[in-house]
């Protein structure tokens, strides 16, 4: 360590389940983090995961009706992605191409993702370059760096959304403390540990929900839906419309949380953020929904929801006022590079990936 690091913070920036991240400085004067997994997290998870896996497989057994909420398949689901994570190479790997993304698509003055140092680098240490900014959640905070938030959530969502289109895979865990408004007025993306893969079937399925959704068309909803998941018997669109539209209406009663403080000068701060297990709980509420209709819906489609409800949430923080559907600023619907005959080909299931509409 003293060979290739000249400093490292004992005190850890961050602190998750399965690794810290640690500030530090490299020999040749980087700063840099150090995320490092906790010792023996390995074993003891792949021994729980592997429990709550066999768990799910008895219960289903046991109570067949079980089987049509997918417990299993869920459980087997979550134990691949959670293993997955531990392997930090492959992280490295995710935050590579992300970078590569950016490069090709011209998107490196709008936003980056930190550079790694394969060179210090293992299955169990990930050492990268340390991006400082401030949370999507701070107003005030990015009010000091640019005057125009509105503009720098909106760069956030279209980067995004373009990964999700032009990518393999997309960044499927870009809560707050994942996307930060940095000291160059830049997006930057951390932590790539959990990323989703969409089928060309949910890409498709995707586009037909967000048409509706933006036309209010929950009976359109269903059956987008219908196309997207697996069912084994007849679906009642308007009862499960109906359903749909309670839930919508939940989704639109969120607000995010405002707090004051005092400062020591005597002066008031205000911040804004909102409650992660409000926001899995309104995902939890569609996929019950759907379930209690008969479907089976892909992971893929959950991972993409979840991300949408957090950009939900920023807008609401940063850009109250915004259309996401009517303000040209906003690059939704369309692959990059693609002409409108390519996208209507797409559409209409004529090309490998569809285009995707990811309404928030």
């Amino acid at each position: 360590i003293s060979r290739t690091f000249s400093s490292i913070d004992k005190k850890p920036l961050a602190s998750a389940s399965i690794a810290q991240v640690h500030a530090a400085k490299l020999r040749t004067g980087e700063d840099v983090v150090i995320k490092v997994q906790k010792p023996r997290i390995d074993e003891s998870l792949k021994a729980d995961l592997s429990f709550i896996y066999v768990a799910s497989r008895v219960l289903e057994f046991l109570q067949p009706d079980w089987e049509r909420t997918s417990l299993s398949a869920i459980a087997g689901d979550i134990r691949s992605s959670m293993l997955e994570e531990l392997d930090f190479q492959k992280e490295a790997t995710n935050v590579e191409e992300f970078r590569s993304f950016l490069v090709d698509n011209a998107l490196t003055k709008e936003a980056t993702a930190p550079r790694i140092y394969r060179e210090y680098t293992t299955k169990k240490v990930l050492t990268m370059e340390r991006l400082r900014g401030v949370s999507l959640l701070d107003a005030d905070a990015i009010s000091s760096i640019t005057n125009d938030p509105e503009s720098t959530i909106i760069t956030a969502l279209n980067v995004w959304t373009m990964s999700v289109m032009n990518m393999p895979w997309f960044h499927a865990d870009v809560h707050a403390g994942n996307l930060l408004v940095l000291e160059d007025g830049r997006v930057g993306f951390i932590d790539f540990g959990i990323v989703g893969r969409v089928s060309p079937q949910t890409f498709q399925a995707v586009n037909e929900l967000s048409t509706a959704l933006a036309l209010g068309d929950y009976e359109g909803m269903a059956r987008a839906l219908c196309n997207m998941g697996a069912t084994d018997e007849e679906v009642d669109i308007p009862r499960f419309a109906n359903d749909l539209e309670k839930v919508m209406t939940n989704i639109l009663q969120m607000q995010p949380d405002v707090m004051m403080s005092a400062t020591p000068d005597g002066n008031l701060e205000g911040s804004m953020a909102f409650d992660e297990n409000e926001v899995t709980s309104v995902l939890l509420d569609i996929v019950n929904v759907t379930e209690d209709n008969g479907l089976k819906l892909p992971r893929e489609f959950g991972l993409l929801v979840k991300q949408s409800l957090y950009f939900d949430r920023y807008l609401k923080i940063l850009a109250p006022n915004l259309d996401v559907m009517s303000d040209t600023r906003v690059e939704l619907g369309q692959v990059n590079g693609a002409s409108e005959d390519e996208t209507e080909m797409r559409a209409n299931g004529d090309a490998t990936k569809d285009s995707v509409i990811i309404d928030v």
